[in-house]
């Protein structure tokens, strides 16, 4: 069994370092990740300079690449076969901070994992819902179990699945919910400051809004202890909408008013 995983924080971080740790016992696990942190680049690749790879020696003894791009150039070269060619499953994370609501949409961490599933493997993102140093010891576990579950049901073509665990104890954890993407928001994102000679400069900052209490959803189940498992699919469209869009009446070439 073929592993290739990554993450947005970096080559050495100790979340990713839990992950490989975790997934050994089920074969050659494959590390590839940013020489350093990339935390909310999003699906950002890298075209107009050569990406580089570089073999580094791994905190647990290991071996490993470093690369100086983003996630989802990790999974580009790590399905190549300029690396052995394609892994059974790719597994992103352990990232330190919630992928939550929105947050998939800026995460380098699922993006390194919709990348795998544009590639057309089963892929997951695992997160750890804090900011704050932690025990990345349950998150580990579960990514073991899924990594066996998915290697052994397979996911439906364009689908991966997005995971938080809540920053507790495992035996703290109240169970697994498998749920939808939440509303989750931010407020005041851009904060205007000045530097020390009177010029303006601006800092991506904001507070996390209320996810309007969806019980079925992602922030919910952080709030109550349990592992929450999103299905996320490649395809964006929203059907409701285009269900909708011939009723306006949209012509080329329109008519001259």
């Amino acid at each position: 069994m073929k592993i290739l995983i990554t993450n947005d924080d970096g080559i050495r971080a100790p979340g990713l370092m839990a992950l490989r740790a975790a997934l050994l016992p089920l074969g050659e696990v494959l590390t590839i990740a940013p020489e350093r942190p990339r935390s909310a680049c999003g699906h950002a690749i890298t075209l107009h300079k050569p990406l580089r790879l570089m073999p580094v020696e791994l905190p647990d003894g290991g071996r490993g690449f470093a690369i100086n791009g983003f996630p989802a150039d990790c999974i580009a070269l790590g399905v190549s076969e300029h690396l052995g060619g394609r892994p059974d499953i790719i597994i992103s994370g352990i990232n330190l901070g919630p992928n939550l609501g929105v947050d998939m949409t800026y995460s380098g961490t699922v993006a390194a994992a919709r990348e795998g599933a544009i590639c057309g493997l089963p892929s997951f993102a695992i997160s750890v819902a804090s900011y704050e140093a932690c025990d990345f010891r349950p998150a580990a576990e579960f990514a073991y179990n899924l990594a066996r579950a998915v290697l052994e049901r397979g996911l439906p073509p364009g689908a991966f699945l997005n995971v938080n665990v809540p920053p507790i104890p495992s035996s703290e954890i109240r169970g697994v919910m498998y749920t939808r993407q939440s509303r989750i928001r931010y407020s005041n994102r851009i904060e205007r400051r000045t530097d020390p000679r009177g010029g303006s400069y601006y800092w991506l900052t904001g507070d996390r809004l209320d996810h309007g209490g969806q019980p079925d959803a992602d922030g919910e189940a952080i709030e109550q202890n349990h592992i929450s498992v999103t299905p996320v699919r490649l395809d964006l469209t929203d059907e409701t909408l285009l269900a909708d869009l011939p009723s306006w009446n949209l012509r080329w070439p329109d008519k001259v008013r």
